[in-house]
């Protein structure tokens, strides 16, 4: 399902203006607190009017304020799952879950409570109140209301900002299956690149109330001219790559895309199993000539693309490595000493790898591998 947005809407002396289209499994909307954000989702979501512009999922149009529609939020077939899970305390587990369906009409009900309770492991928790779930669970059940209303579109808004490290290790993968086996589309607001590097197909990056990109994770990451300033040593490369070998002596697993193979250490995972795998820009050292006698393991032959500098000391610097562009942030002395040009033949050096053991996407028999719950930093 394709989403469209082009709105203009005012809050007090906030004005968001932003126009983008996505037909992603999961488009994250990412930007820095008071970026618009959480508006913009709202407006979506039907929580607010727009001052003017156009929202349309697919071909139903939810707003047109030129031709006077708002179609409004209990008849949009939308789910939103909030920071804090907002379940009815008062409510079982299971009673929780059914209230999902109350809004939509029975013809329109695709969303099997049994398949939706199986999908993010609550089962055992179907008789218990809110109170006395964890961080994790509540917002796991939250998910499956939303999911059980047979929604056509999923809102969710910084669902893990208020869990700690473990409670977000707990539900991630969750939120992987979510979008990996139905196909409800979900947007999703955050502020973390860890996170919309690990969940997010799309993204829209909003800055001061304005959409700065959209478009393919993959690509808007390699910008880390579009990401806040703190952000920027988490942006790089995001891809996809497949497990092709494993040497149990020395724990290693080997990877391999169209940029090559990489090793790292510590990955259980079986031969076949795909794997999202984000080279953070900081942790990629540029060679003109290919190194020898150091101990990292990844090295990639590669061509500059392009050279950029900003106003700081440092400079990106995107390679082609065989299809796949990788890029690394050193700083401008370095590219300058080096003589760093676009069409100059390199090699990229691959420090550290991150991935997460839980971020496992489909084997090639189309089984979904069993999710862990801790992140590895692979320093080679």
């Amino acid at each position: 399902m394709s989403l469209s947005v082009d709105i203009r809407h005012r809050l007090g002396a906030f004005s968001l203006e932003g126009a983008f289209t996505t037909s992603g499994r999961l488009t994250a909307l990412f930007g820095p607190s008071g970026s618009g954000k959480t508006t913009l989702v709202n407006l979506i979501g039907g929580l607010l009017r727009p001052d003017a512009g156009r929202i349309a999922a697919e071909d139903r149009v939810l707003v047109d304020t030129s031709r006077g529609i708002f179609v409004a939020k209990y008849r949009r077939r939308i789910g939103y799952v909030f920071q804090d899970a907002r379940l009815f305390p008062h409510m079982t587990v299971a009673q929780n879950l059914r209230y999902g369906r109350f809004f939509t009409p029975a013809s329109e009900r695709y969303g099997d409570i049994e398949g939706v309770v199986e999908l993010l492991g609550i089962g055992h928790l179907l008789e218990r109140r809110p109170g006395s779930l964890s961080g994790g669970e509540k917002q796991r059940v939250a998910i499956g209301r939303a999911l059980i209303a047979s929604p056509r579109l999923i809102l969710m808004d910084e669902p893990l900002a208020s869990l700690d490290d473990r409670r977000k290790a707990e539900i991630m993968p969750y939120i992987e299956r979510l979008r990996d086996e139905t196909k409800v589309p979900i947007v999703y607001v955050s502020h973390s690149i860890a996170e919309v590097a690990r969940l997010a197909t799309d993204m829209v990056v909003l800055d001061t109330g304005r959409v700065a990109a959209s478009g393919p994770t993959t690509e808007i990451l390699q910008r880390l001219d579009l990401l806040p300033e703190e952000e920027r040593a988490e942006g790089g490369t995001v891809v996809d790559m497949a497990v092709v070998g494993k040497d149990e002596t020395f724990g290693m697993s080997t990877l391999a895309s169209g940029a090559g193979e990489i090793q790292v250490a510590g990955l259980d995972a079986q031969p076949g199993t795909i794997i999202r795998v984000r080279i953070r820009a900081r942790d990629v050292i540029v060679a003109t000539e290919k190194p020898r006698g150091i101990s990292a393991l990844n090295i990639l032959p590669g061509k500059v693309i392009a050279v950029s500098a900003g106003d700081g000391p440092f400079s990106d610097v995107q390679m082609d490595c065989n299809g796949q562009t990788v890029t690394a942030r050193i700083t401008r002395q370095s590219a300058s000493q080096l003589g760093l040009a676009p069409g100059l033949e390199v090699f990229a050096v691959v420090k550290s790898v991150t991935f997460d053991r839980s971020n496992i996407a489909r084997t090639n028999t189309g089984e979904l591998a069993a999710p862990a719950s801790t992140s590895v930093d692979n320093v080679s």
